[in-house]
């Protein structure tokens, strides 16, 4: 039996990666990104991520939401530029913690590859606070399981985030997190470092979209965004996708596509062998 084509809608660069190693585990897979990500635009909202950088030893912990979030973050900090004046997300090897990083700040991370992010930038692993590798889910209740026995009372904790341009995507998961910070006694505050949109697909990719409505392709989403985003493609107003199989990272992903009326909807970690194992059981029940 031959398994599906995957179609990855994470952002470009995350997309890529991600058909890579699908491709490398012998599986059929190409990219879709649903979610573009760029620079923060206004010179408002530049002061506001270098004032949180000035801020930063009044601060307990810092929370990324992502590994765009920790690239964003670090790149604009002007010692870390003048110090490392290569992209951060590629550098490997650094040997110390950033300039600027008080040494006390915990930086948490929802899961390994906000982590990945963050060593890359040159955080010691010591310094970071993140689910387990084996925790059920990577995402905000899974990281308050380790950090919430802590005692934030009169904490100051920041969020590093991005800005959601229009009216797609979901925080609630960061909301959530806020909340349990707030009735633990501490301070939340928000920054964002990047901006999040929705694509312009081609007329290829609208044609491939509407093909994967039918065809047995599976569409692997890691975020509810990124199915707002496709379903607010005008061209593709009016699809039915009661055909369209989807594979979910997280459960409220799948509560969503089962809304827009996917007809198959598998749940799984997202970790590449957790992927695999549930695509051979889509095509075991779902052929």
């Amino acid at each position: 039996m031959t398994a599906p084509r995957v179609i990855v809608t994470r952002p470009a660069r995350d997309a890529s990666h991600w058909v890579h190693q699908l491709q490398q585990a012998g599986l059929q897979a190409e990219a879709l990104p649903l979610i573009d990500i760029a620079p923060v635009a206004s010179a408002e909202q530049v002061q506001a991520l270098r004032q949180a950088w000035q801020a930063l030893p009044a601060y307990a912990a810092c929370m990324f939401v992502s590994g765009h979030a920790v690239e964003h973050f670090f790149k604009e900090n002007p010692a870390l530029a003048q110090a490392v004046p290569t992209q951060l997300a590629i550098n490997k090897v650094a040997s110390k913690a950033p300039p600027g990083l008080p040494p006390a700040l915990r930086l948490l991370a929802p899961g390994p590859g906000t982590v990945a992010a963050l060593r890359a930038a040159g955080v010691a692993a010591t310094q970071i606070d993140a689910p387990a590798l084996d925790a059920p889910q990577f995402d905000s209740e899974s990281l308050w399981q380790v950090i919430g026995p802590r005692d934030w009372r009169g904490k100051r904790v920041l969020v590093v985030r991005g800005h959601t341009v229009g009216a797609a995507g979901s925080s609630s998961g960061r909301d959530w997190l806020a909340r349990q910070w707030q009735a633990a006694g501490a301070t939340v505050e928000f920054v964002g470092v990047y901006q999040r949109c929705a694509p312009q697909l081609s007329p290829g990719q609208l044609e491939r979209a509407r093909a994967a409505s039918v065809d047995g392709s599976l569409w692997l989403f890691s975020s509810s965004e990124a199915l707002a985003n496709l379903l607010q493609q005008p061209a593709l107003q009016g699809t039915d996708w009661r055909g369209a199989r989807a594979l979910a990272t997280h459960p409220r992903i799948a509560d969503a596509l089962r809304a827009a009326g996917w007809g198959v909807v598998v749940e799984s970690r997202p970790a590449l062998a957790d992927i695999r194992a549930r695509l051979a059981s889509i095509e075991s029940h779902y052929p």
